[in-house]
């Protein structure tokens, strides 16, 4: 008798017999007593140095901790019994001390789930490996997204969030594999190809009594039609597939089904087999084979839904181009006559194994063979795939009635089941702890704001320029000087120039008997800049008074310079009260002109709340991270120290915004520090490095050094 196969639903149960014994053999490893002398003193320390970190933030859930201590060293290692203490002072950071200390008593839970982790696999952890494994296969590109369901609507493959049927990573990997290897097949073999003299799938299963029943038995037989077309394409994936179903269970058929499905694992097989194959079982009333491991569900409606969307918007494109080879065809024939002769296309392609075609579209225009364009071959790709071959109505080049899409509906096919509510403008990010040495995650509340000008300071610009209009032609005349740097570039095998001191060393080599070098020429190369440049202006209330001139002073200089220079720029102005309203203020960004917006934003900057750096170093270094530049630099424009309202100063602040300037600097990013505070030598050190920061001592000279201080810095 066969094994039956799990369903998701049951496989909680099944993996709950096979942890208890693992639990109750690690809790009665270690002596039976609740205290923490019966430990070793490696235990010990660590279980006391967690204790005083954890009093530190709440003394009563330091308590809770040392309680449940020992019986956590039962059941985890050191590390597990470290993430266990991460996770309850997440829950406590968030929701407070009651759910917190709930979080504490619950170890055992915590253990389960972390001995599931173990051999779980997560979706983010493979979908690199997937897609780039999904597109060495046959057909269109397709999407991997994660999602409850496993099923694909010809644009997507919707795959689990996390796998743990089986007992090894390298197992549930390779179930995560056969899934998409499985879902691949339908798109590539035809499952949704349904003959011309039908509707769809779903009115081929919505006309017998039980619509529901009819589907899943088409998707058992369907799948025994794919599992042979994937055996004769990819033997080896299919080995692997097959080793991954024989670990959970065995798949037979019920025996009247064996002719059946004989023919439906011929090579020449359609889903029109299929379809057949459902005719003729569905009145026998036989009790239905279990799923195989990867098969999955057949969500008819949500791929016939994306399927019309696409084939609607490819045949318009598709004659749009046969359109522009028409017009060329006018252009070159010999007379009127011919040229009022529309053209009549054709294509043609070789059948291979399973129905499928190789793709290899042989075109041809009036008998002619053409080299049609690049976006003919890769529609003609995708059609093939939908339809099994180019219909008629296609090869006829649009005309001027042709159809249009609704202007502004902007809707793709991968849209049309996307619905999911996200906030524009908030972000979430961690937060570092140092007392902990791990990240207070998503702790911060990000928002972007848009910089209002003010309408009393239209005229700030301009009155800034005439001050500072001796400075700033000398700025424009060295930063003129940078723009591009000519370099001779010497010893090339080809170039503008003889090289006459590698012309004598070759003669010299040539009268030793050496070989003569080739490299006897100079070459004038003309050094690009290639920079991209954040400024992240202080806007914390105590910036009030001459430091906030002195700021919006700087700016119009250095934008004034900059836009000579033409350096890829963003000015961004933060400040915010407490980790729930982090504000960052959009002045200008990278693909914004200097104009008139922009300057009247800079005038309109004027003292906010508090400084939060960490979570505004975090996201504008994500910004950056998008920007293609060989070198990305992010300046800040502050007078003080990290500090918040809610206790988000002194070394707690001074560590998160180090540790955020560490992650920036693994991301290729340069970050600097012009700082106006006697005493930032005490802490920019710690936060920037020795070397990355510079102090104004007077207020007055920030407007002066700061377009001073970005020429050394580029160059």
């Amino acid at each position: 008798m066969s094994k039956r196969s799990l369903t998701f639903g049951e496989l909680e149960g099944h993996l709950d017999e096979y942890l208890d014994p693992v639990l109750s053999s690690r809790r009665t490893a270690e002596a039976p007593a609740q205290a923490l002398s019966t430990f070793s003193r490696q235990q010990q320390d660590f279980i006391l140095h967690w204790v005083g970190v954890i009093v530190r933030t709440n003394s009563e859930m330091g308590y809770q901790f040392a309680s449940q201590a020992p019986e956590a060293l039962q059941l985890m290692n050191l590390d597990g019994v470290e993430k266990w203490i991460i996770r309850f002072m997440d829950v406590y950071d968030k929701q407070g001390l009651y759910p917190g200390c709930a979080t504490v008593h619950a170890v055992e839970q915590f253990a389960r789930d972390l001995h599931l982790r173990e051999f779980g696999i997560h979706f983010d952890e493979v979908v690199g490996i997937l897609e780039h494994f999904v597109r060495g296969l046959a057909g269109r590109e397709l999407k991997l997204q994660a999602n409850e369901v496993v099923y694909t609507d010809t644009e997507h493959l919707y795959l689990p969030q996390r796998l743990i049927v089986f007992r090894t990573r390298q197992q549930n990997f390779g179930l995560y594999k056969a899934m998409v290897s499985h879902l691949w097949a339908q798109t590539w073999f035809g499952t949704f190809r349904v003959p011309g003299e039908l509707v769809s799938l779903t009115d081929v299963c919505g006309s017998y009594a039980d619509p529901e029943r009819a589907a899943r038995l088409f998707h058992i037989l369907e799948t025994a039609r794919l599992n042979a077309c994937i055996e004769r394409g990819l033997p080896g994936l299919y080995r692997e597939m097959m080793a991954l179903q024989r670990e959970q269970a065995e798949i037979s058929y019920p025996s009247s089904w064996t002719d059946t499905v004989n023919r439906l694992t011929a090579p020449e097989t359609t889903v029109r087999d299929t379809i057949h194959a459902l005719r003729q079982l569905y009145p026998k009333q036989d009790r239905l084979p279990p799923p195989f491991c990867f098969q999955g569900r057949l969500l008819l409606e949500n791929a016939e839904a994306v399927m019309r969307l696409r084939q609607q918007q490819e045949k318009h494109k598709f004659q749009q181009s046969l359109r522009h080879i028409n017009r060329k065809f006018e252009e070159h024939s010999a007379t009127a006559e011919q040229a009022s002769i529309p053209p009549r296309f054709q294509a043609t392609w070789p059948p291979s194994q399973d129905g499928q075609h190789d793709l290899q579209i042989e075109w041809t225009v009036d008998g002619r063979p053409v080299s049609p364009p690049e976006e003919i071959r890769a529609l003609s790709g995708s059609i093939l795939q939908d339809f099994g071959e180019i219909p008629e109505e296609y090869l006829v080049a649009a005309g001027d009635g042709a159809y249009q899409p609704t202007p502004g509906t902007g809707q793709q096919p991968a849209s049309v089941w996307e619905g999911a509510y996200h906030e524009k403008g908030a972000w979430l990010y961690n937060e570092w702890d140092f007392r902990r040495q791990h990240y207070r995650k998503d702790w911060c509340v990000l928002r972007e704001i848009e910089l209002h000008p003010d309408p009393s300071e239209e005229r700030y610009v301009d009155e800034v320029l005439r001050r500072y209009a001796g400075l700033l032609s000398g700025l424009r005349k060295t930063f003129e000087a940078l723009r591009g740097e000519d370099r001779i570039l010497k010893k090339q095998i080809h170039g503008d120039d003889i090289d006459l001191n590698a012309v004598v060393e070759a003669y010299a080599d040539m009268h030793v008997g050496l070989e003569m070098s080739e490299r006897l020429f100079t070459k004038h190369r003309n050094l690009e800049r290639n920079m991209a440049v954040i400024f992240m202006v202080d806007m914390s209330g105590s910036t009030k008074g001459w430091i906030n001139d002195a700021e919006r002073e700087a700016l119009v200089l250095l934008c004034e310079a900059l836009e000579i220079l033409g350096d890829r720029y963003a000015i961004y102005g933060f400040s915010g009260m407490t980790r729930k309203r982090c504000e960052l203020y959009r002045i200008k960004r990278f693909d914004e002109h200097y104009g008139d917006h922009v300057k009247r934003r800079i005038a309109g900057i004027r003292p906010q709340d508090y400084t939060r750096m960490g979570v505004i170093i975090r996201h504008l270094s994500s910004l950056l991270a998008d920007i293609e530049a060989r070198t990305k630099l992010l300046i800040t424009l502050s007078d003080g120290k990290p500090d918040d309202y809610d206790g988000y100063r002194g070394e707690y602040g001074i560590e998160d915004t180090r540790q955020a300037l560490i992650e920036a600097k693994h991301q290729g990013i340069y970050p600097f520090c012009i700082a106006i505070d006697t005493e930032a030598h005490d802490y920019l050190p710690r936060m920037y490095g020795v070397v990355n920061y510079v102090v104004i001592d007077e207020v007055r000279k920030l407007p002066l050094k700061v377009s001073d201080i970005y020429r050394h810095l580029t160059t």
